[in-house]
């Protein structure tokens, strides 16, 4: 199957074109229109969205680095086909990452990150409001980098946000589960709490508690999952 089987998407072109594309693409993949293993034509896409084949290739390419997309030498580009186990253990990793940069960053955020955690925090609670995943996972992500950014250790973010980057899609899929975002506004509060405390063991728990998939949330991530694969 390939992409130009697939319904029509919508485009929105404000922005860097390529960056608009890959969020587009990353949504259709996410959200089960383009399936694991469905090659994504390019002539056919640059068709569909009305622009040329070069911020098509750059989008696949930065499709390709998180993951999402797997790049074939005279084959083109396909949907990366993961596997439920290879996410949670992705998942896993990231909870230890972010449980380390949470602990650091309670012990050496700075004024500005102080001042920047608060207003993450508070743009989390106003898309939150409007009740839309997609526009509160933008916000969570700020929140995250912060975060990373307040730990002081330019390896350890290095590693966090090229992981986050990666799980970018199916952290965004995980939010359309339930109402995890309200339960992520929630663990938001008590991990922004910890750090502004000082508290870095707290810090570091409620971060691990945040990210790992795990009992009711596995079950919710999984169904939502399974819908979107069968889509």
């Amino acid at each position: 199957m390939t992409a130009a089987a697939t319904a029509p998407l919508a485009f929105d072109p404000t922005g860097r074109r390529a960056d608009a594309l890959r969020l587009e693409l990353e949504n259709a993949i996410v959200t089960g229109r383009f399936k694991p293993g469905d090659r994504l034509d390019e002539q056919s896409l640059a068709d569909r969205f009305g622009v040329s084949r070069t911020p098509l290739r750059e989008a696949l390419g930065q499709l390709a680095a998180t993951g999402l997309v797997t790049l074939m030498p005279r084959r083109g580009a396909f949907v990366a086909t993961l596997g439920f186990r290879d996410i949670i253990e992705r998942f896993e990793t990231m909870a230890a990452l972010e449980a380390m940069a949470g602990s650091l960053a309670a012990r050496r955020i700075d004024g500005p990150g102080r001042r920047d955690l608060e207003a993450s925090l508070q743009s989390c609670r106003d898309e939150a409001e409007r009740s839309d995943s997609d526009s509160y996972y933008l916000a969570n992500e700020s929140f995250h980098l912060v975060i990373y950014a307040q730990a002081h250790n330019a390896f350890l973010g290095d590693e966090a946000r090229r992981l986050h980057q990666r799980l970018k899609p199916y952290r965004r899929l995980q939010l359309r589960a339930g109402a995890r975002v309200s339960v992520s506004l929630a663990e938001h509060e008590r991990i922004a709490e910890a750090i502004l405390a000082g508290d870095s063991a707290s810090a570091e728990r409620e971060l691990k508690n945040h990210i790992l998939v795990q009992g009711d949330r596995l079950n919710d991530f999984l169904a939502a999952f399974e819908r979107s694969t069968s889509a």
